[in-house]
């Protein structure tokens, strides 16, 4: 089960799918490497305040469920996840470089979504408009907009 962090000041539960396509969609996973690739993950991350909740290859795309602080920017819990993870199977398993040639492990884009534990996006907005406060007035509603271009 998934719990809270708790700090001085906050209670935070900042879940996150980061999908990362492995360079020109090769399938480089092995039976051999998968438990050497598991190892770096889980030794990197306490070091940047995240907690892999789970790690799933399929074809060619790593899948993680990432828990992290409130404090994280976005891309400096991403690029630690891509570089090291590179750096690291190159060093402890260079037979994967024939199959990545430009020595590059990861294509350059990735996919994160939130992921939420106790509701979508309608319910938590019904949770807010039925807290108990009389008189609640929504001063603004908007969907979903930022590049909507179809991509």
């Amino acid at each position: 089960m998934v719990d809270h962090i708790f700090s001085s000041h906050n209670k935070t539960l900042l879940i996150f799918h980061l999908v990362c396509p492995v360079k020109f969609r090769r399938d480089i996973f092995t039976a051999g490497n998968e438990p050497t690739f598991k190892s770096i993950c889980l030794e990197l991350a306490p070091r940047y305040d995240y907690t892999f909740l789970e790690i799933g290859i399929d074809e060619y795309h790593v899948h993680f469920l990432i828990q992290t602080v409130p404090n994280i920017l976005i891309s400096a819990m991403v690029q630690p996840i891509k570089s090291i993870t590179a750096i690291e199977m190159f060093k402890r398993h260079p037979e994967v470089k024939r199959f990545l040639w430009g020595g590059e492990f990861w294509t350059d884009g990735y996919y994160l979504n939130t992921v939420g534990r106790y509701g979508n996006r309608k319910m938590i907005e019904n949770y807010v408009k039925k807290q108990g406060i009389k008189g609640y007035r929504q001063l603004h509603h908007q969907t979903l907009s930022l590049f909507t271009n179809g991509s």
